[in-house]
Order: C-alpha cells, then sequence, then structure tokens
C-alpha cells in the first residue's frame, strides 16, 4: 500500500509529517493492506493562516481498493492531529462497509 501526503500552502509539509501520517496509517489499516493500492491524505487551512476559528483544519483521505472506485471521507478539526484521527476512524468504518457488501456476495 503506498501512502501519498498533500498539504495545502498554509500547512507545513515536510518529512516529519510524511513519517507520522504514514506510520499512523500503515496500522490503523493493516488489516485492508492487501486490498489497497493507494491511500491519499490531503491537509488543508480552510481559512489559512491569518484567521483561526473552529474545525478550520481539513482532513481527506481517499483509499483505493484494488478492482474498486475509490473510497473518500473528511474530517475538520482544530489540529492536524483531531483531523486525521477522525479521518482515519472514518475510512476504516467505510472500508469495513465497502469490504463487507464484497465477502457478503
Amino acid at each position: 500500500m503506498q501512502i501519498q501526503v498533500n498539504t495545502d500552502n498554509h500547512i507545513k509539509g515536510d518529512e516529519r509529517l510524511n513519517r507520522y501520517v504514514d506510520t499512523t496509517i500503515t496500522d490503523a489499516l493493516k488489516r485492508f493492506d492487501k486490498q489497497l493500492t493507494r491511500v491519499e491524505v490531503h491537509f488543508h487551512d480552510d481559512n489559512s493562516s491569518k484567521k483561526s476559528s473552529p474545525d478550520d483544519i481539513r482532513c481527506v483521505i481517499e483509499a483505493r481498493p484494488r478492482g474498486l472506485k475509490p473510497v473518500t471521507v473528511s474530517e475538520n478539526a482544530e489540529t492536524l492531529n483531531q483531523a486525521l484521527s477522525g479521518a482515519i476512524d472514518k475510512i476504516g468504518r467505510a472500508l469495513e462497509r465497502t469490504m463487507g457488501k464484497l465477502e457478503a456476495r
């Protein structure tokens, strides 16, 4: 499973962030490792760095299961960690539903 991290101009995307996201995603989605070809994580600061408001950091995770359409979720929060954590919970549930439907067939 390949993991790609993208940030907008207002969020510093460095090697430390990439390693943290890679480790966190790999641990959280290890049960789907064989079925996923790629996971893309996008971070956005919706109000830019000039303004601050609750839930202005958005994390979008797009998981690409082999042979299926991508599964996408998003989470807004005050911090990158909170947004990533919430999005990981959502993508885990979404992938369980998607893979469960395939197994039911």
